[in-house]
Formats: C-alpha cells, sequence, structure tokens
C-alpha cells in the first residue's frame, strides 16, 4: 500500500518515531466515530481565512469552526503574529484540531509580511546542487512549523513550456520536465522531513497555459500521449518518492476529458482514474481554490464542492459557503449519490493526516520571540547559496569576466529598468572604482562612454512573481547602441524571459542573468563580474534561438574578498551581534565618538557595520564608506608589502644593513642595524622623537623660520590647512635619527624609527614617493580605492572623520590630515603613518596577506616571503614581533585577545585602530575608531579593552 509507505516515511523521518499503526487507527477510529454526518463532512473543506482582516471575518470563521466543524484553514494575507493569535483562537474552537494551510511557495512571505523570502522557483531552476534546494525546503518547513503551519502548498511543478503564462510563470522550475522534476523531488524531500506536507501542484498541468484560471478556464490542447510524457512526468517521480498531496486544477483538458468545458478539478477521469488509479496515488488530494472562475463560473458554490468531491478529491480548498455545501452533501448522501463508505474514505484519511501531523498532542503556537525565529541570519546564509549557485553566465566573449587587471580599467555603470540599483551599484564600488553615467540622452551618454574601457548595464525590475519584465524600445535601444561602442556586461536582475525581447545578443560581450532584483542576487551578480564566486548556474528556459535550455557557462573565482552571511562561513550571527552591544557601550562611555567594525572568514565579509558618529556632536553618523587615519597600521599596509616586493626581488634580506641602504647613516653608531633587527624593533632606536617641538617658536606656535600659511616652492610640505612646512626639514628628520642615542642594550622597544627610514629607502630604490608605489604595487590592483595617504586630495572632507582638536602644534581641528605629528611633516606620506582607509580596504590587504601575497589572481609577492615575514624570531626573548606585523602576547599584556592562533598577525594604530588576521582560522578582523578626538590624553580603549573584548566574541562565534 504506497498510503502505508507514505505515512510510515513520514512519520520516521518527520518526527523522528514510529507511530503504531494500531494506535494511529485507533484514534482516528475513535475520533470518526464521535462525528456527526455533518461534522465528517466539515472535516473536508479547508476556508479561507486571514490576518489582515476585521473582527467580523475573524467571527466569521469562528462561526465555521464551531459550528460547522471544519477540518482545516488556508491562511492568506497579514503577518505571522496575528495569524499565529488567530490560528490559536480558531484551534482552541475546534473539536478535532485544524489543518492549517498555506500558499509559501518561495517562503512564508508569499503571504505574510515580515517573513522569510527565498527565490522563486524559476531562480531555483538555474541550481543544479538540488541538495541545496531540499535544505532550503527544510527551512521552509522550520518556519511553517515554528507558525502552526501543516501543509505547504508547494512545489508547483508545472512544466513552463509557454513564455506568455501569465500565472505561472516564475512560479515554475522552467521547462525541462528532468530539472523541473529533480528540484520539486528536492523541495518535497526537504519539506517533508523538516516535518511539514508538500503538495505538488497544479496537476494534470498548468504550465502551457496562455489564460490564468483565476479568471477563466484555460485550455491545455495537448494529446494524452504528451500529458503523460511531459505534464505528468514529475507527478509520477514524486509519488515514487513519497508526496503527500497533489493539487488539482481547474483546467479544461478535452484529451483527458470529453465533456466540453469540464474543469480538471470536478473531472472523475482525471482525479480517480488518472491520478488515484492509474498513477497509484493515495495520499491527500485537494481541489485549487474553488473560489477560482475555472471552476466556480462552472458550478454554483455548494454544487461545486460536491462535484469535487465525487470526482474524487478529499479537501475542498477556499469553499465559498460550508453550510450550503453541508446541506447538498446531505441531500446526496440521502439520494444515495454519496455512499457512507466514499465519505468515510477521505474523512480518514484526513484524520490519518493529523494524526501524522502529531494533532492529537495539538499545542499553541509560542507567541515568544516570534519574528526573530521565522528571520534568523541563516535563512540569509541559504540565500546567499541559493543565488551564488543560481547565477548563469550565458555569454563571456574574449573572457570578459571575471574582470581582472583592475589598474587597467577604467568601469562605468548604466542602469535600466525601473526599479532600485543601489544596492548592485554600492557592490560593484566594493570591489573596483565604477563611475555610473547618469544622463538621460543616449547620445551624450556614448560620448560620455567614450573614455571608458568597460560598461556594465544593469537592468533593474522590481521582483514580483507576476510583473512584467519586458524591456522598453527606448531600453533596447540603449542597450543596442551601448553595446556596439563598448566592451559590454549586461546583467538582468529579471525573470529570464526578459531577455527574449532582445533581438540580437553578438555586440554584448558579457551576458549574466540574475533573476532578481535583491540584495543576494546584487551581491553575487558584483561578486561573479570580479571573481570573487565561482558561477554554475543554468538558465532554466531557453531564450528563443539564442541560448537553449541549461545553458550556463562555468567561470571560477580569483580570490578577491566577498560576502556571506556569518552561517555560511561556519560563524554564529547571534554570537557576532553581542559586538553591537560592546560597540554602543564604548560610544556611551565617550571612549571614542565612532567605529567602522569588519569581521571576514574564508574570504566572505560576514559582519561590517558602523556606529557612533564622526564627532560627540553627533552631527554626521558613521557610514562604512567614510575614512579613518588608521595611524600605525599604515607600516603593514603600505611599507611593509612594499619592502616584500624588494625582498622578492633580492634588493634587500634580514642582514641588509642600514648603512648600506641609506649611506647617510655609514658613520652613525645605526650603520650595522639589520632590517631583521630594525622590523622587529629591536635595533636599540628610541620609540619616539617629537620632531615638530623643534620647529615651535617660543609661546609654542609653528615658527615663521619653519612655517607658512601659504604654499610655495620653498614651503610645498602641507602639515594642515594653511600650515606649511620648509621643503628641507625631511633632511632635519633624518639627521635627528642618525644623531640620537641607541638605547643601551638589545630588547624588544617598539619604535617608529624604522618604517621612518624604510619610506627612505623605498622611495629612493624605487624612485617613486611611497603614496605613489603603494597605490601602483597594490591599492590599484586590489580595489582598495578608499585606501590612501593624503585623502583631500580625492575625497570631500565630510567622508573623512576627524582624529583630533589639536592645540599644541597645528591649532586646528586634525580632518583628512594624519594625526601624526612627524607624518604630517612629511607631508603626510610616512612609512610609519599616513593611511587612511574605509573598513573594507584594510580588510582587502589583510586577506591579500592572509592568502600569502595572492589577491585578484595576481601573486604580488612570494609565499616564502609572507612566511618570513609572518615569523616570530625572538619569541625566546620575549620580543613577539615578527618582521613588522605583531603577533600575539607572549605573557599577559599583549594587542590580542588572547585568543587567536600563534600564526595570527596584525597590527594596532595610536588612533584606536586594529586589523589582524588568522590563518588558522581564516579570519580577518578590522576595527578603525577615533579614539583621540577630541584630545588623545587618555586611552580609554585600551584600559578597557574594547578591541580585545570584540575580538574574543568573534572567536566565541565560530561554530566548528
Amino acid at each position: 500500500m504506497r498510503i502505508l509507505l507514505i505515512f510510515l516515511l513520514f512519520s520516521s523521518f518527520v518526527f523522528g518515531q514510529k507511530k503504531s499503526n494500531l494506535t494511529q487507527n485507533q484514534w482516528v477510529d475513535s475520533v470518526y466515530n464521535q462525528l456527526s454526518f455533518e461534522e465528517r463532512v466539515g472535516q473536508l473543506f479547508m476556508v479561507a481565512a486571514y490576518s489582515n482582516k476585521n473582527e467580523a471575518h475573524n467571527k466569521s470563521i469562528d462561526e465555521l469552526v464551531e459550528k460547522y466543524k471544519i477540518g482545516g484553514l488556508i491562511f492568506f494575507q497579514g503577518g505571522p503574529v496575528r495569524q499565529a493569535k488567530l490560528t490559536n483562537r480558531y484551534q482552541a474552537k475546534a473539536k478535532v484540531p485544524l489543518f492549517i494551510g498555506i500558499d509559501a511557495e518561495w517562503g512564508l512571505s508569499m503571504r505574510l509580511d515580515s517573513t522569510y523570502r527565498y527565490p522563486w522557483n524559476m531562480t531555483l531552476g538555474a541550481v543544479k546542487d538540488y541538495n541545496l534546494i531540499e535544505q532550503m525546503g527544510k527551512q521552509m518547513a522550520e518556519q511553517s512549523k515554528r507558525m502552526g503551519i501543516h501543509f505547504n502548498f508547494a512545489p508547483v511543478v508545472d512544466i513552463n513550456t509557454n513564455p506568455k503564462n501569465p500565472i505561472i510563470g516564475n512560479r515554475s522550475f522552467g521547462e525541462d520536465k528532468f530539472n523541473v522534476t529533480k528540484a520539486a523531488i528536492a523541495l518535497t524531500k526537504g519539506l517533508q522531513n523538516g516535518g511539514v506536507f508538500a503538495t505538488a501542484k497544479h496537476f494534470p498541468g498548468h504550465g502551457d497555459t496562455s489564460t490564468d484560471s483565476h479568471h477563466t478556464l484555460p485550455v491545455i490542447n495537448f494529446d494524452s500521449k504528451r500529458i503523460h510524457d511531459v505534464e505528468l512526468y514529475p507527478y509520477k517521480e514524486l509519488i515514487k518518492n513519497g508526496l503527500a498531496s497533489v493539487m488539482v486544477a481547474h483546467l479544461s483538458v478535452p484529451s483527458l476529458e470529453s465533456r466540453s468545458g469540464y474543469p480538471s478539478s470536478i473531472s472523475y477521469n482525471i482525479v480517480t482514474n488518472i491520478l488515484k488509479n492509474e498513477l497509484g496515488f493515495e495520499g491527500l488530494i485537494f481541489t485549487d481554490a474553488l473560489n477560482m472562475k475555472g471552476a466556480s463560473n462552472f458550478k454554483q458554490p455548494g454544487d461545486i464542492d460536491l462535484e469535487a468531491f465525487l470526482a474524487g478529491n478529499d479537501v475542498l480548498l477556499f469553499a465559498e459557503n460550508v453550510p450550503v455545501a453541508i446541506t447538498k452533501f446531505k441531500s446526496a448522501f440521502e439520494s444515495g449519490n454519496l455512499t457512507a463508505e466514499r465519505l468515510e474514505y477521505s474523512v480518514k484519511k484526513i484524520l490519518k493526516y493529523k494524526y501524522l501531523s502529531d494533532l492529537q498532542n495539538y499545542k499553541e503556537v509560542n507567541l515568544t520571540n516570534l519574528f526573530n525565529d521565522l528571520n534568523q541570519s541563516k535563512y540569509d546564509a541559504m540565500n546567499f547559496k541559493l543565488y551564488e549557485n543560481a547565477l548563469t553566465i550565458l555569454k563571456n566573449k574574449d573572457k570578459i569576466l571575471p574582470i581582472k587587471r583592475l589598474e587597467k580599467e577604467k568601469i562605468a555603470y548604466i542602469k535600466l529598468g525601473n526599479d532600485s540599483h543601489e544596492d548592485f551599484f554600492q557592490k560593484l564600488n566594493q570591489f573596483a572604482e565604477v563611475t555610473e553615467i547618469q544622463s538621460t540622452n543616449i547620445d551624450s551618454v556614448l560620448v560620455e562612454l567614450e573614455t571608458y574601457s568597460k560598461v556594465i548595464i544593469g537592468y533593474h525590475k522590481a521582483d514580483g512573481a507576476w510583473k512584467n519584465h519586458d524591456l522598453s524600445i527606448k531600453e533596447l535601444l540603449w542597450l543596442d547602441k551601448i553595446a556596439k561602442q563598448n566592451k559590454t556586461i549586461a546583467v538582468f536582475f529579471t525573470k529570464p524571459y526578459s531577455l527574449l525581447k532582445i533581438p540580437d545578443f553578438k555586440n554584448l560581450e558579457g551576458v549574466i542573468v540574475a533573476y532578481q532584483n535583491n540584495i543576494f542576487a546584487n551581491t553575487v551578480a558584483a561578486e561573479a563580474i570580479f571573481g570573487a564566486i565561482d558561477v554554475h548556474g543554468k538558465i532554466p528556459v531557453s531564450i528563443g534561438n539564442h541560448f537553449e535550455v541549461n545553458e550556463g557557462l562555468e567561470l571560477n573565482k580569483i580570490n578577491r574578498l566577498g560576502f556571506a552571511a556569518p552561517e555560511n562561513v561556519g560563524m554564529d550571527a547571534n554570537k557576532l551581534a553581542k559586538i553591537d552591544s560592546i560597540s554602543n557601550y564604548a560610544i556611551n562611555k565617550k571612549i571614542t565618538p565612532g567605529m567602522q567594525i569588519l569581521v571576514a572568514r574564508k574570504g566572505k565579509v560576514i559582519y561590517q557595520k558602523s556606529f557612533g558618529h564622526h564627532t560627540y556632536d553627533k552631527t554626521t553618523a558613521v557610514k562604512n564608506d567614510d575614512l579613518y587615519d588608521v595611524a600605525s597600521l599604515t607600516k603593514i599596509l603600505a611599507t611593509l608589502p612594499n619592502l616584500m616586493i624588494q625582498f622578492d626581488k633580492g634588493k634587500i634580506n634580514l642582514n641588509s644593513k642600514l648603512g648600506t641602504l641609506l649611506p647617510e647613516f655609514k658613520k652613525s653608531d645605526k650603520a650595522n642595524a639589520t632590517v631583521l633587527d630594525m622590523l622587529t624593533h629591536q635595533a636599540r632606536f628610541h620609540p619616539w622623537i617629537a620632531f615638530y617641538k623643534a620647529t615651535l617658536d617660543s609661546v609654542n606656535k609653528p615658527s615663521l623660520k619653519y612655517y607658512r600659511n601659504r604654499y610655495s616652492e620653498e614651503f610645498p610640505i602641507n602639515v594642515a590647512e594653511q600650515l606649511y612646512l620648509r621643503k628641507d626639514y625631511n633632511d632635519t628628520i633624518l639627521k635627528t635619527i642618525a644623531n640620537s642615542k641607541l638605547l643601551p642594550k638589545v630588547q624588544y622597544k617598539y619604535s617608529d624609527f624604522s618604517f621612518i627610514l624604510m619610506k627612505e629607502y623605498l622611495e629612493r630604490i624605487t624612485d617613486k614617493p611611497l603614496d605613489e608605489l603603494s597605490n601602483d604595487n597594490f591599492y590599484k590592483l586590489i580595489g582598495a580605492n578608499r585606501m590612501l595617504y593624503n585623502p583631500l586630495k580625492k575625497f570631500k572632507k565630510e567622508a573623512i572623520i576627524p582624529s583630533e582638536i589639536d592645540n599644541y602644534f597645528r591649532y586646528d581641528t586634525i580632518q583628512g590630515y594624519v594625526h601624526d605629528m612627524a607624518a604630517a611633516m612629511q607631508g603626510g606620506v610616512a612609512g610609519h603613518a599616513g593611511i587612511f582607509s574605509n573598513s573594507l580596504d584594510v580588510a582587502k590587504m589583510m586577506q591579500l596577506f592572509l592568502q600569502k601575497g595572492n589577491y585578484g589572481d595576481h601573486q604580488f609577492f612570494t609565499e616564502e616571503t609572507f612566511q618570513k615575514f609572518n615569523t616570530c624570531y625572538f619569541c625566546k626573548d620575549q620580543n613577539r614581533r615578527g618582521l613588522g606585523f605583531d603577533k600575539p602576547q607572549l605573557g599577559q599584556e599583549g594587542p590580542t585577545c588572547g585568543c587567536v592562533s600563534m600564526t595570527s598577525f596584525g597590527h594596532t594604530g595610536f588612533t584606536g585602530t586594529m586589523a589582524w588576521a588568522d590563518p588558522d582560522k581564516e579570519l580577518v578582523y578590522v576595527f578603525l575608531s577615533n579614539r583621540t578626538y577630541p584630545d588623545a590624553n587618555t586611552n580609554l580603549l585600551s584600559k578597557e579593552n574594547i578591541r580585545e573584548k570584540i575580538q574574543k566574541i568573534i572567536y566565541e562565534a565560530i561554530m566548528e
């Protein structure tokens, strides 16, 4: 018996225990025997209920439950808490616990606000990892069970061979019966193993229609052989795999039902002879909604219900008039048209399913924490996987994808369509500098594009299963003209059928289908363009003669930092959320006005937030794009990687001596200081000299001997706004270092001198200033467009966080000028300080280190060189430092939480910054703040271990 197999499978997989058939039958018989004829008939009805209607509606449902003993409810529009309250209310009034069903084809959000939305079936049809669809089904079941729902009227298994289908379309997995079936089986398994019954619909097949059964009776004109071969194929396979229920559509199928215009939902041949007898289906059979015009135009309420039941359906969905229908059933019973055996068969089947749903042990829906339970971060993680696997590349001429050599590119973006493009455009700019062309005149656009190397066109239309996504005549014209004159990548955030309007794809170098316009699709599309993900999606429908069904090009990622949810990389979002509390505490205690915090793992940014404001006056909130003075992070973000390149070239080694690197030091007591000693901070250098003090006058103001208030050839060094230092002062800084006395003994003593001197060496050997060197060698190549020296040359002041109100040297608010006084006296470009950045671009450099010199398919320096620089050479002497990199503490005091691996590395900065990477856990942590504002006198950030506490939370959030 197939129905017994379904029951046993479902009870075993779903509820974790094999329920005794004897116990089940006893409960079913007991309940059935307690019901009157009218109450038994009542069990056949699932009535439409809403949680967004008034109390009059709610009372009408009360009456149907209490007086007419209906068997269940199908909920439509509303909200989760409102629906849960009503579910509890109605269940409390029911003599037999109610079935609760819902159309949740892409999640509860199909009907309920404030709930989770998964991709349309058409999007899922592009996914070839069916295990992902099964996992999604399990999550959908989890959400449904949390809401007290027993039936999800999904999956849609209609094979959408008609692009003009007005009601199925995006609700179908596609036009290939094998792909549709595999995806449907996966979703069904996920739902049913998760404890919710799946319902395959719309039998016998609603995929090749051009009309909507909600409004009329669609006609399926294929012969019986075609229908059995194509439309019925998914049902045959699903039935073999334990499908719980089927929904029968309102269709006219002349080859299966000879009576003209007779709906399939009330056809005995279609429901009983074909579905039950020929296909052997013994699960529950639902009608489609009986208020739909495809049925209600044929017969009146009550009559249509009886006809549907006599045709072989078990559950009558969305009955319009239950009291009238019960009267019709009674008359049919009294006349002999309805037998006791027929009624008993369906009612007992319904009761068996209620038993399998554990309704004999009914518990009301718990309202506590309902919203959070229905919107967990792990659901975002699943969506990222699904959209990443769905993304489809249809064309990649000359391997335009992924875009690799960022330093050689100038990229433009043009938006088509009428929906938001901000998420996509923002994500593009997190990979590279992309300029939006906003002219409304195509001729002006073409002129502007002449200076760009590549153009990305995003076609954005609002998500909606039934919305029109066709390109307009104007949009088609723009697409054609732009593609003819430019190397163009077109990305379609629409249903794939939107491509049918495009007459020719020959001038497009890249064609990407992202299927929907939301943050997940926008993110993975940007990732694919810049090589942060692999691409495997296959288009689930054919696009005229241009692209065949299941076509799609593979693309391999090139090690660029991407984006995901914490659970995608084995992190617990709930634990990471504790970072917010510590951050807000730091701001409320005035430890720092604001901050940016970023966490990345396994090449994915999974936490990126900004807190607080630029200053304590709270006029400007910190944004993720704002730039912080990162202070000593400059050492590892600029000077150190450039030294690694010279190391690779054999220009320097660990034993290279300062007197050789900088000849003016040959006669100093520092001549024999080696690169090893300098970069590990044990060259006996003084920690710091306040160079600026020697340039102040008797009242501690900048002396006219050294400064002017405007630029000139003699005073070109811009120290602050309207303050310029004389051009020869860098020589004085070097002489001052050369003449300073060495410390008495070799020991670890942190000093800026080494990096001031290494900057001098780098600029001489490359004949380039360090800012240009760093940008040319690294930042341009990795897309770190918000990492630079002297940010006012490129960015507005409002985008730069102020670091201090200086009342001792420059007598100004320091904003856009480097905080470090020595770096300021070097024109803002120093080896030890001067870099400004946001957290994301710092993370890119840290990821480059984590990947041992590789980023974006480019090897910047060898793995061997990185390993040498990330080695603690003098740990035995209690010197924790690597070559330039800071390393974890060896005792109680140190820069980290004490919970990191010894292979980890990073640095901290005086302004309240930290960047740390851990190869063992594949982690990157970036913390940027301006704790020095308004003054740097008391370092509460360090005293309260704010950065370290956050780092500890990050490690506690690792789930593996």
